[in-house]
């Protein structure tokens, strides 16, 4: 008897996008999982590493912001293997496909904020852009999908935002 486990020859994926444009979207869904990745990984680093007199406020805010990038990166990444691709999750891959770069260990709490600022604000930019694209390329879902996250972010922004005022 023919084995009849379902593979992507014989699954398929017929959602009305056509493969090429369905593709493209995927890569934009994993450069934004490597942005958030490495957006959180920030985050955490200055949840364990702030020091000063707000330690205990800025401790736990950046453990909000972590906590909330990581529900984050799991939809982006479960985006990506709804549209039937594979969600990037290598540290090497993160690397070459994130915007965002690492920095350095030596941030006192102000450096930390701002830099989460930069980062964050980067990342709205960058939702905007790729939202149009993902419409453009005829995947409403995906447009709407990265329209929540980009309005989350723009919360977030604010809240650092309010931090440095």
């Amino acid at each position: 008897m023919p084995d009849k486990t379902p593979t992507p020859d014989r699954a398929g994926i017929s959602i009305g996008i056509p493969d090429a444009k369905r593709l493209k979207v995927i890569e934009l869904l994993n450069t934004l999982l490597a942005d958030e990745v490495l957006l959180y990984l920030k985050a955490r680093n200055f949840h364990w590493n702030v020091q000063g007199m707000q330690f205990g406020q800025l401790h736990k805010f950046f453990e909000d912001i972590y906590e909330q990038l990581d529900e984050t990166m799991d939809d982006v990444a479960e985006r990506a293997r709804a549209l039937d691709g594979k969600a990037a999750g290598s540290a090497g891959e993160m690397l070459k496909l994130s915007r965002l770069k690492e920095s350095p260990d030596t941030l006192d709490a102000i450096e930390m904020l701002r830099t989460l600022l930069a980062d964050t604000e980067a990342v709205i930019k960058s939702l905007r852009e790729d939202s149009e694209k993902a419409a453009d390329l005829g995947d409403a879902g995906t447009e709407d999908f990265m329209v929540g996250i980009m309005e989350a972010h723009e919360k977030m922004a604010w809240m650092i935002r309010a931090h440095l005022r």
